[in-house]
């Protein structure tokens, strides 16, 4: 899988906080080493994007 470019430019959030959730989740990812960055060949950046592109995770952003 590649990052979902497609999604990218549909998209009409902010980009900005997409692309930290993004950070954000890749790194839980691959901190609870999920076997799904295996299948994915390695690539949990474009996994994680792809999660939350098609929102079967989703984000908040919280105020401090």
């Amino acid at each position: 899988m590649i990052f979902p470019l497609e999604a990218l430019v549909k998209f009409s959030g902010n980009v900005y906080e997409i692309t930290c959730a993004a950070s954000r989740r890749a790194f839980q990812m691959s901190k609870i080493e999920d076997p799904a960055i295996e299948m994915n060949d390695g690539k949990v950046v474009s996994l994680a994007a792809s999660q939350l592109f098609n929102e079967r995770v989703q984000y908040r952003i919280e105020k401090q």
